[in-house]
């Protein structure tokens, strides 16, 4: 058997010191901090300081490493010790990875098992091991075309809530393919520059819809032991957008769709009404047998259905580092990628962040469902010596599904 892992290795390096795959520069590199994981020792390098990104190439085509990240903040010392950088500002980041949102596919390609106990299970990886409660696991995850279109949807939502009630300009946002399993946004605007964590957190808040009042005054109610009488709802931010879902949720609800969320199917009966009275016309509590608590039952389902799903902990820490656009990812071969906001439905990551576009190699695969790689459907395999192109065979590797074989 030939090593695969060096095989891989050899691939990285090939596109680092090909001039063509030269990696863009970040915005005011000379005041980030740069940083990345060595291919074969498998150790982390960081708080490295390039004046030129030139200078930082060079150290790519020679290092070959397997992940490569910038800092997201800036700094009048990036080389220096965390509390000795001098901060000056941070761009503001959101992570949307098909990690933190449930699909019915993880449960078909996703695995974990616990390292403490062996306990193993398919799906989302548990914060505690169902069997011992130890909180570390060896995952096995796929990238699948359910996975990127869930996270896709995402970013839909957080694009709009950030143009259309945040009030940023589309050429303000930057968006990515992150190379593997989801998507990043960039907020690189000086307004925000310089908001602290405590600020950033506001705007977590806003985009997953956390801390809505209408759900705030429920609580509080609940330790009263009262119920009030009042709902209402304007037509600004999240108001706005839930007025609209609950009209559009009514519109095409069926009763079973009411069940789910612990309403009443006879709603349905008066829907016209509901519609153009309470949610148009704001006569909240003209509706016979429509309580308060109905409302808020159905806001709710709105927000969950509406709210972004984003890594929370990633745009509140203003050190984060992020991976550097157009490099590798260890994971898949795939490149982190960048394309315009109005080009995030027709942006095809399976074509246009594949990496190594020549060549073919023999590989044996342990197990691989069906997948797609530059418009071509490869397996599933299972147990087969097959020959793929060279970006499938990467993807299989780091993906320890296969190894290349003589």
């Amino acid at each position: 058997m030939v090593d695969s892992r060096e095989f891989v290795y050899q691939q990285f390096s090939g596109f680092y010191r090909d001039p063509i795959n030269a990696v863009p520069s970040p915005h005011l590199a000379h005041q980030r901090e740069f940083g990345y994981l060595v291919f074969r020792e498998k150790f982390m390098v960081r708080h490295r300081r390039f004046e030129q990104i030139a200078n930082f190439r060079v150290v790519l085509s020679n290092i070959v490493p397997s992940d490569v990240y910038h800092s997201c903040a800036y700094y009048a010392n990036p080389d220096f010790d965390m509390d000795k950088k001098g901060w000056i500002g941070s761009d503001v980041v959101f992570d949307i990875d098909a990690d933190h949102i449930p699909t019915s596919c993880n449960k078909v390609h996703d695995e974990f098992r616990c390292i403490t106990c062996g306990f193993e299970g398919r799906g989302i990886t548990p914060e505690a091991c169902p069997g011992c409660g130890a909180n570390k696991f060896e995952t096995i995850i796929w990238a699948c075309e359910w996975c990127i279109a869930s996270a896709r949807e995402e970013v839909f939502k957080l694009l709009d809530m950030l143009e259309n009630d945040l009030g940023f300009a589309q050429d303000e946002v930057r968006v990515f393919f992150s190379g593997h399993r989801g998507y990043h946004v960039h907020l690189e605007s000086e307004v925000i520059r310089t908001l602290d964590a405590m600020a950033r957190k506001e705007i977590v808040d806003y985009v997953t819809g956390g801390g809505l009042s209408i759900f705030e005054q429920d609580k509080k109610e609940q330790k009263k032991k009262r119920r009030s009488k009042k709902f209402n709802l304007h037509d600004f931010g999240w108001n706005r957008r839930l007025k609209m879902g609950m009209q559009s949720f009514l519109e095409t609800a069926s009763p079973t769709d009411l069940r789910e969320i612990g309403l009443r199917t006879k709603v349905l009966d008066s829907k016209d009404v509901i519609i153009k009275r309470a949610i148009n016309e704001g006569k909240w509590e003209s509706i016979q047998g429509v309580s308060v608590q109905t409302w808020r039952k159905l806001a709710r389902h709105i927000c969950e259905e509406q709210a972004a799903k984003i890594d929370t902990v990633v745009t509140t820490d203003i050190h984060r580092l992020i991976r550097m656009n157009g490099t590798l990812h260890g994971k898949t071969g795939f490149k982190k990628a960048e394309f315009k906001p109005k080009e995030l439905q027709t942006f095809d990551p399976f074509t246009e962040a594949v990496a190594f576009k020549k060549g073919e190699v023999k590989v044996l695969v342990f197990d691989a469902p069906e997948f797609r790689m530059s418009g071509e459907t490869l397996g599933p395999y299972k147990n087969q010596t097959v020959e793929l192109p060279t970006a499938a065979a990467v993807l299989l590797i780091c993906k320890k599904r296969a190894e290349v074989t003589l």
